[in-house]
């Protein structure tokens, strides 16, 4: 081979591609490997929200070991830990914890520092692939993958490869342990009032696969489908349909939706049912009556209450964080707020009553049942307009 043609080679590679050409190649590997990460890794193997067909999970394997490097059951695993103990100081990656700066910029070295933890390993690790390939190539050598696909990159492209593969490297340590275990529980706006800080970053699901719904995702964390609202999309779940439409996925869970009959207004079994099964549908209404009732009581506590604009701004988000997530200073905020605000009060006691019926497990059925009802009576006699709508929205579960 002369000068000239290796020259030639280095910079244009076997394909001689575009500059446009090598940017949709990128962006076309890039994507894939969210797909994989996302259905595959997160929704099939790590909360068992589908069944992947044999030929559809171990081709996301393959891709998954030739575009990362990663080993399924250490992903597996420190997801799992992850919602086990969710914004705790055990949690491996948890900005409320360790701080947005920290994971947004380390996420991969918390990643690496946890995945050599025996422990997490053997305790969350559990049902993922332990076959001969996966002993023998991808979890022993998992570098080996990702060298191969330096090869081709610069086979394909010649030097700007290097990009392409650098591109490709630093995909899922960007988007998934900087973005999903960063921002998502730092920015961005709430369906749920879950039991952690999970908020989702954007309602279109494209770039992440869908993991951009995130609040979504912790607060049914077993769901196949990451969308919730009627104005978000989820491309991961656009193509878990498209394969089970060809025998590539069989689904196994979905969130559940409310169902309503609008002429029930006797509370009974049913109702409970229900309304416990539908709690994050529940809670999610009552925090548009709670907001109904704040802009009523707005106006009163900025003139007649005198009270800061700061302050206001900052107990209007304690009013809608879950109540046993409130520490001694939050509640003693909103203790001043309430001398202010009976209305404010009343909705806030009436919601941590509410709550209780599906913490209360010790309870029996008839007891639940006669709360509920007890509940209702008092919300419809207690002269709050948003709080009797609320009550008769509650009757029509079905």
């Amino acid at each position: 081979m002369t000068l000239d043609a290796v020259l030639d080679f280095l910079s244009n590679g076997l394909t001689r591609a575009s500059g446009w050409e090598i940017f949709i190649f990128t962006a076309i590997m890039t994507h894939i490997t969210i797909a994989g990460v996302t259905i595959y890794l997160h929704r099939s193997a790590t909360h068992r929200g589908l069944d992947l067909h044999p030929i559809a999970a171990h081709f996301f394997r393959f891709w998954l070991w030739m575009t990362t490097g990663m080993v399924t059951k250490e992903w597996v695993a420190i997801h799992r830990k992850h919602h086990a103990k969710c914004e705790t100081e055990d949690d491996p990656h948890s900005p409320v914890v360790k701080g947005i700066k920290k994971v947004f910029f380390e996420g991969a070295e918390l990643y690496r520092m946890e995945s050599k933890n025996k422990e997490t390993m053997q305790k969350y690790g559990y049902g993922t692939p332990d076959d001969w390939i996966e002993r023998n190539v991808y979890t022993r050598h998992s570098a080996l993958g990702v060298s191969l696909m330096l090869i081709i990159d610069v086979a394909l492209f010649g030097v700007i490869g290097l990009t392409v593969w650098a591109v490709q490297m630093i995909w899922i340590p960007l988007t998934a342990a900087g973005i999903v275990n960063g921002i998502g529980h730092y920015w961005g706006y709430r369906n749920y009032e879950c039991n952690d800080a999970a908020t989702n970053i954007f309602p279109i699901g494209i770039i992440i696969g869908g993991e951009e719904l995130h609040n979504n995702h912790h607060t049914y964390g077993t769901s196949a489908k990451l969308s919730s609202k009627w104005y978000e999309f989820d491309i991961g779940w656009m193509y878990i349909r498209m394969m089970s439409m060809v025998g590539l996925a069989k689904i196994k869970k979905v969130a559940p939706k409310p169902k309503f009959d609008n002429s029930k207004l006797h509370l009974d079994f049913d109702t409970l049912q229900s309304v416990i099964a539908n709690r994050y549908d529940v809670t999610a209404t009552y925090a548009k009556s709670l907001r109904r009732i704040w802009a009523e009581e707005l106006e009163h506590l900025k003139e007649k209450a005198k009270l800061e604009s700061r302050f206001l701004r900052s107990t209007r988000k304690l009013l809608h964080r879950e109540p046993s997530q409130l520490q001694e200073p939050h509640k003693e905020q909103l203790t001043t707020l309430f001398q202010h605000s009976t209305q404010l009060k009343t909705m806030h006691e009436m919601r941590v009553e509410l709550g209780s019926l599906w913490e209360r497990s010790h309870a029996s059925r008839d007891q639940l049942l006669q709360q509920l009802q007890d509940w209702c009576a008092r919300a419809e006699s207690s002269g709050i307009a948003a709080l009797r709508d609320f009550s008769l929205r509650l009757r029509s579960y079905a």
